[in-house]
């Protein structure tokens, strides 16, 4: 295991990409102390892989790319305007509420940052607020398009956890709200104090009507799929089809704003993503085969038995080592290293998987906006022309938010359960 371990970290040290690192490692271990399985490692790979449930992955990252590129985020700012555009900081209020919806569409939080930043950053520091104001709630708020179902880090959750992706979808519903409304809080606080403007409009009911009318095929779609898949209607990977072709009709045919002519780059770009992420996926569930043979789960659940830890307390500890890891290790890696680690020794003081999952998650979510790794950070970088650190410092009161509901998902069991429990049997 030292060598495994010892492995891995320096591969990530001098910079080799995560598949790699995982790859190289776990050769090392064969070649040093199993030489006799090295047979069995093609099929291995191809066992991380040989899953039904995977293939709803690059279909939700399709959708993503066709909801992105179908003007749907003009729709859903405009929307959003409705709501808070009288409020004081109104633009950081609809930053924050156009994620909470859009980030349940997308189910990315980079595709987030990217299509939401590119529109509010520039507009906020246009009306008067800091430019690190504007890049840090862009990034902490677009935090939710993991955790707000649909979600493809829940689906890998899933898939590597052998878990119901609708009683996950449920499950991750009210933290990402909780998340949201923590935010709009701290973002109304702050605006208060820095006298941030109120937007400028005149409500009458045709304005009304004509922005709702025009947002509300943008706001009943995560609604509709992740209905159909807690109802049994459909299954992820159904679900998931449904929605690529919602994405095409709405934009060719309702919004006009996809060219046709754009989806094979559309395509080509779903196809690179899913690629990579089942790269890692491949090579993890080898390092994570490995872990099994050596019995690191079984004896790390042993372990915490013996320790006698309240749930409570031992999801905190794994929350810690969670925020910790996310820092260095972009998700998916994380979800497929973590999960088997941590589930079983979870499950054996009685944590259910989906309060594990919804925990796990929610804490890389936090990992996606902070230094040195920060997939968010850098696409905000690039939006924004700004260094990591001040975008990093400009999130840093709203990422105090998702730490605080993270915690309550610690102590309050019934925050990711009681949906899942109520409405899938």
């Amino acid at each position: 295991m030292i060598l495994l371990l010892v492995g891995l970290v320096l591969c990530l040290v001098i910079g080799v990409p995560i598949a790699y690192s995982l790859g190289v490692s776990g050769l090392a271990y064969f070649l040093v102390y199993r030489p006799e399985l090295l047979t069995v490692l093609p099929q291995r790979l191809f066992a991380g892989l040989n899953s039904y449930s995977m293939i709803a992955l690059p279909l939700f990252i399709l959708m993503g790319q066709l909801m992105n590129d179908s003007g749907i985020t003009d729709k859903i700012i405009n929307f959003s305007n409705l709501i808070f555009g009288k409020v004081k900081g109104g633009l950081g209020c609809i930053n924050v509420f156009a994620s909470m919806i859009f980030g349940g569409i997308s189910g990315s939080s980079a595709s987030d940052t990217a299509s939401i930043g590119a529109i509010l950053i520039p507009e906020m520091e246009k009306r008067g607020y800091d430019k690190e104001f504007a890049a840090g709630i862009t990034v902490a708020s677009s935090t939710m398009g993991m955790i707000i179902p649909p979600s493809v880090p829940m689906v890998l959750y899933c898939v590597t956890a052998e878990q119901s992706v609708g009683k996950l979808f449920l499950g991750g519903l009210i933290p990402g709200v909780l998340i949201g409304l923590s935010q709009l809080i701290i973002n109304i606080v702050i605006s208060y104090k820095r006298n941030y403007p109120k937007e400028d409009f005149v409500y009458s009911w045709d304005y009304v009507w004509s922005i709702t009318r025009q947002s509300l095929l943008a706001l009943i779609m995560p609604i509709f799929i992740v209905g159909t898949v807690v109802l049994g209607i459909a299954t992820a990977n159904e679900s998931a089809s449904f929605g690529v072709m919602y994405a095409i009709f709405v934009g060719l045919f309702i919004f006009r704003c996809i060219n046709p002519r754009n989806f094979p780059k559309l395509f080509l770009h779903a196809i690179k993503t899913s690629s990579s992420i089942m790269a890692i996926i491949a090579i993890s569930q080898l390092y994570i085969w490995i872990l099994s043979l050596e019995g690191v789960p079984q004896a790390l659940a042993a372990f915490v038995v013996s320790m006698n830890l309240a749930p409570a307390l031992m999801l905190i500890a794994i929350m810690i080592i969670i925020l910790l890891a996310g820092t260095f290790i972009d998700v998916s890696p994380a979800i497929l290293l973590l999960t088997p680690v941590f589930l079983p020794a979870a499950m054996s003081v009685g944590i259910s998987p989906v309060q594990f999952g919804a925990l796990l998650i929610s804490g890389l979510a936090v990992g996606a906006v902070t230094p040195p790794v920060g997939t968010c950070l850098n696409v905000a970088a690039a939006i924004s022309d700004m260094e990591i650190g001040r975008i990093f410092k400009g999130a840093v009161p709203f990422l105090i938010g998702n730490v605080i509901v993270l915690l309550l998902v610690c102590l309050f069991p019934a925050i990711t359960t009681y949906l899942p429990e109520l409405l899938v049997r």
